[in-house]
């Protein structure tokens, strides 16, 4: 089956389950759907979680905590006149 009889099938089963059962329960059933699918994608191999973590997940820079300056090399500013 390719995608597009796929899609229609699946637009008319969540306009008939809205119909049915009301929207609140058609995007139930269409959440449990994903999640049902993505999980036996994971089983089959066919998604990577860790493709998936490092794709989604927060960049992985190195950090360091900033660097202190003893207050006896910090320098004073100056004040500058205001300009009226």
């Amino acid at each position: 089956m390719t995608t597009r009889p796929l899609a229609t099938a699946l637009g008319f089963a969540f306009v008939a389950a809205w119909i049915g059962f009301g929207l609140g329960n058609a995007i139930l059933c269409l959440i449990g759907a994903a999640v049902f699918h993505f999980a036996a994608g994971v089983r089959a191999g066919e998604i990577d979680l860790a493709e998936l973590q490092d794709r989604f997940g927060a960049p992985r820079t190195a950090t360091r905590p900033p660097v202190r300056r003893p207050a006896s090399s910090v320098r004073k500013r100056r004040a500058r006149p205001r300009v009226q």
